[in-house]
């Protein structure tokens, strides 16, 4: 059966169409275009303009779960929520924890990924920075040793998509080429590291930055640090976090211009997305939610957040005409699912061959899931 999805714009990771069509066959795309149609059994119109499913690069859970601590079926559920979303990968990432936790944490998460539930897992801990552990617990975090990286490499497997460590760590650089031996991203991130420190690590196989901005020293006109080489070392993906409260929009704005192309969209989502205010715990640290802002219980610093990407999409479409932050469509299809697909090996969305994952924004940029007929 082959079913026809006509909108009156379609947006793909190659096309931006009116008045455009998808052909989908089995949970594929079999072609896209515009003009005259294909063989088909049936019709679908989509009431607005239709992009690719997003792709989280960073989220710890949802509904009250938290990747790094829930069964599986929790975690599916929590999987589920991003997906009503329109979230169709969502790489789990596993705050800090003790280290046989964490290893349990990987050994539980695995199979989703091996069904496809989960498009990979991420470690952000313990191998952090204290002076910026943001919500992580002090008391856990630590350099890596060959022994530790080897352990949890191995507990990952072919699972493990990303980890996040702080560059100027004891032993980070040589954890970082062992990282990219092994397959996986190696992300800076929660750091304190100087201009030097962050270099050597993109020369060691870096390539993601961990929530530009958060967890990291601020941009110096002197030391540039994290900022300062994220936004200027072309090998470098940046994620950012746009909920409104992590990223001033003269930031985001300025994250576009100067690293546009390089630019994702992740949710850094904690167990409390979805769900109503109140106490939580994430990373071994007591947090509050409230009017939707994870913080941690003392107001020190932000813990994450409650939106999902399809939020981040809404907001940046939504902007005014005049506001710093607003993107077009195609720009916020490539930040919240073409480049995030690209680091994760994924085939390029919503182009012949790849999963039929379609979403629908309505003229304010709010994203739906579209369901296509099996």
């Amino acid at each position: 059966m082959t079913t026809l999805v006509r909108a009156p714009r379609v947006v793909t990771a190659e096309l931006d169409l009116v008045d455009g069509w998808i052909a989908v066959s089995d949970g594929r795309v079999a072609a896209v275009g515009t003009g005259p149609t294909p063989a088909h059994d049936r019709v679908v119109d989509a009431p607005g303009t239709v992009v690719p499913g997003f792709v989280d690069l960073h989220a710890h859970g949802a509904l009250g779960h938290d990747f790094a601590s829930c069964s599986a079926d929790e975690a599916r559920a929590a999987v589920a929520h991003h997906a009503g979303r329109g979230t169709a990968h969502l790489v789990a990432s596993i705050a800090t924890g003790t280290v046989p936790d964490t290893v349990a944490a990987l050994h539980r998460l695995r199979p989703l990924v091996v069904d496809g539930t989960l498009a990979g897992l991420h470690l952000e801990g313990p191998w952090l920075a204290p002076a910026r552990r943001g919500a992580h617990a002090v008391a856990l975090l630590h350099p890596p040793t060959p022994a530790e990286v080897e352990l949890l490499v191995d507990a990952g497997g072919v699972a493990l998509r990303v980890v996040t460590l702080a560059p100027e760590l004891p032993g980070a650089i040589e954890t970082i080429h062992r990282l990219v031996d092994a397959g996986v991203v190696a992300a800076i991130g929660h750091t304190d590291a100087d201009t030097e420190q962050v270099q050597r690590a993109v020369d060691a196989g870096a390539t993601l930055v961990t929530h530009l901005f958060n967890g990291m020293p601020p941009l110096h006109h002197r030391e540039p640090g994290p900022v300062g080489v994220a936004l200027t070392d072309e090998r470098l993906t940046v994620e950012c976090i746009v909920d409104g409260h992590h990223l001033d929009p003269v930031a985001v704005d300025l994250v576009r211009r100067a690293a546009g192309d390089r630019l994702v969209f992740v949710s850094d989502a904690m167990a409390a997305t979805g769900c109503a205010d109140g106490p939580y715990r994430i990373a071994g640290s007591d947090v509050v939610v409230d009017g939707g802002v994870a913080m941690l219980a003392d107001g020190s610093s932000l813990a994450g957040s409650t939106i999902t990407v399809g939020d981040a999409v809404a907001r940046v479409l939504a902007a005014r005409p005049d506001d710093a932050a607003r993107h077009d469509v195609r720009e916020a299809v490539a930040a919240s699912s073409v480049r995030a697909a690209a680091l994760l090996g994924l085939r390029p969305p919503l182009t012949v061959g790849a999963a039929a994952d379609l979403v629908v924004l309505d003229p304010e940029g709010r994203p739906t899931p579209l369901e296509v007929p099996a």
